[in-house]
């Protein structure tokens, strides 16, 4: 594609980076037809290429509007676009470019405004967003139906965690909604770990990977968290941990980028490249470890919903489905298992109507097979696909540790 960015556009930092990534798109249509949201509305530009269109608009200097900002709203940054295209187009970069400049140049209402720093506000702060949580639920029958669906009845609690006694030892992240809302993940990943030899060294002030801020368009703020954490992570980095584990794919997604990210940073290049090279998503971990040891009995009948993030972010399609077999689950089979549910991180509550849509049509397809329990790898996704209150839904580790058979739990 032939560009000519206009020269306020050439000053911005990631000038040449969106002029290559426009370049390289050929317009072919084929990102058109894994589009979810193209598929929902129909609208070209609601699908990557005429959103790719639009961004071009803007960088060669024409006029930005709020139909211009709402249609780069509506991208759900699933990614599944640049699994499909051709020639490699990165359009996740770009987007995240053209949002930077959207958002400077149209004001948000009012309420829309709320909304993004409030999310800001209290997401990325677990304490804060555990504490609300635990006020949503016992208030939850006095809750409209929007927030009701968002806010679990229950929360398994966590149990113990083992203490690092192993010479094996990893990192782990522990999340913002996964703390609340699933706290028993992540204890669930460091017992199955811990039984098989490695160790969950926790680092307390390690935060939230910068994701929310982000996607958000508080994309500095985002970038300092990031900072943060490569920061605290960093004396046991260099005490030779041997993998960052995360069990939330979307939050692996963006730790995976910090390298990227952080790339003409000069005093965090080196360490952010460093970071995203010892990114691990949980399977990839698991999966190179002898986990048959662990004794499963696994009579229950398993969809699992692969998560945008670890399918086209993390390249990890298939990975989860081929441990929980090895493990002895029974797979059901699940039509158009690369679209997404509608989660996207806190797209469910900026574009909740869309959401619901994608929400109950991935519901339709996770249940075709009649499954007992549906798993995922993403908190984002379970919330939101629990949140119909059909089928119940779990992130895998959890399920595997439930099915441990009791006699060898405890070894």
């Amino acid at each position: 594609m032939q560009t000519n960015l206009s020269e306020s556009a050439r000053r911005l930092p990631r000038a040449d980076e969106a002029e290559s990534i426009l370049r390289a798109c050929v317009h072919c249509g084929f990102c058109t037809a894994t589009c979810p949201t193209y598929q929902l509305l129909g609208d070209e530009l609601d699908g990557p290429r005429g959103r790719i269109y639009l961004i071009k608009q803007m960088l060669e200097g024409e006029p930005v509007s709020a139909s211009t900002q709402l249609h780069l709203d509506r991208c759900l940054s699933c990614r599944n676009c640049e699994s499909t295209c051709p020639s490699g187009v990165r359009y996740h970069d770009l987007l995240d470019i053209g949002r930077a400049v959207a958002e400077q140049q149209v004001p948000r209402p009012l309420g829309q405004r709320l909304l993004r720093q409030g999310l800001r506000a209290v997401v990325p702060r677990p304490a804060l967003f555990k504490a609300l949580t635990r006020s949503g639920q016992a208030l939850r029958a006095l809750l409209p139906a929007t927030l009701k669906g968002k806010v679990p009845a229950s929360v398994t609690p966590p149990g113990v965690r083992p203490s690092p006694r192993h010479a094996r030892r990893l990192l782990m992240l522990e999340g913002c909604v996964q703390a609340a809302f699933s706290p028993n993940t992540n204890a669930a990943a460091t017992r199955l770990l811990d039984r098989l030899g490695i160790s969950v060294q926790p680092i307390r002030q390690a935060g939230c990977c910068g994701a929310v801020d982000y996607h958000l368009n508080a994309q500095a703020q985002g970038l300092q968290r990031a900072r943060r954490n490569i920061d605290a992570w960093w004396p046991a980095i260099e005490a030779g941990a041997e993998a960052i584990v995360q069990t939330a794919s979307g939050c692996g997604a963006f730790v995976r980028d910090y390298g990227h990210l952080l790339a003409q940073d000069r005093q965090y290049a080196a360490k952010a490249a460093r970071v995203s090279a010892l990114a691990r998503d949980l399977v990839e971990v698991l999966a190179a470890e002898p986990v048959e040891q662990l004794g499963l009995c696994a009579e229950q009948r398993l969809a699992f919903h692969c998560p945008c993030t670890l399918q086209h972010a993390l390249k990890l399609g298939g990975a989860v489905e081929a441990l929980l077999t090895r493990l002895g689950f029974t797979l059901t089979a699940v039509p158009d298992g690369h679209l997404c549910c509608g989660s996207a991180g806190t797209y469910s509550l900026t574009q909740p109507d869309l959401a619901l849509q994608l929400r109950d049509n991935r519901l339709n397809a996770l249940e075709s097979g009649k499954p007992h329990i549906i798993a995922t790898a993403n908190i984002g996704c379970q919330t939101h696909l629990a949140g119909a209150g059909r089928t119940p839904v779990r992130h895998w580790v959890e399920i595997v540790e439930a099915a441990l058979r009791p006699e060898n739990a405890h070894a």
